[in-house]
């Protein structure tokens, strides 16, 4: 039993949100890599970004793509978890099979 450290309702739940977490952070990660306008409040911009540049659109377009780099991290970290937490199931399962 190495390594079984959370059981078979946590380990469910950890499956749950690492499958949303990935659906839903490789979306945004799409809509960030396409310039989508709707998530401009979420780009970090500040007026150095935009004042003084010959091309502002450039440093606008690279936060974007920064932005939805920084989400397909985050959801590649979720795919980590989620196989965590099968790899938690598949243990309990199998104390489950020698206990009886």
């Amino acid at each position: 039993m190495a390594f079984l450290i959370c059981g078979p309702k946590m380990a469910t739940c950890g499956i749950v949100i690492s499958i949303w977490g990935v659906i839903m952070l490789a979306m945004l990660g799409i809509f960030f890599k396409t310039h989508s306008a709707v998530l401009i409040e979420d780009v970090p911009l500040t007026e150095e970004d935009i004042k003084g540049d010959k091309n502002p659109l450039e440093n606008i377009f690279g936060l974007y793509n920064q932005v939805g780099y920084n989400c397909f991290i985050a959801a590649g970290i979720y795919v980590l978890v989620g196989a965590f937490s099968f790899c938690q199931i598949k243990l309990n399962k199998r104390k489950e099979y020698l206990v009886q």
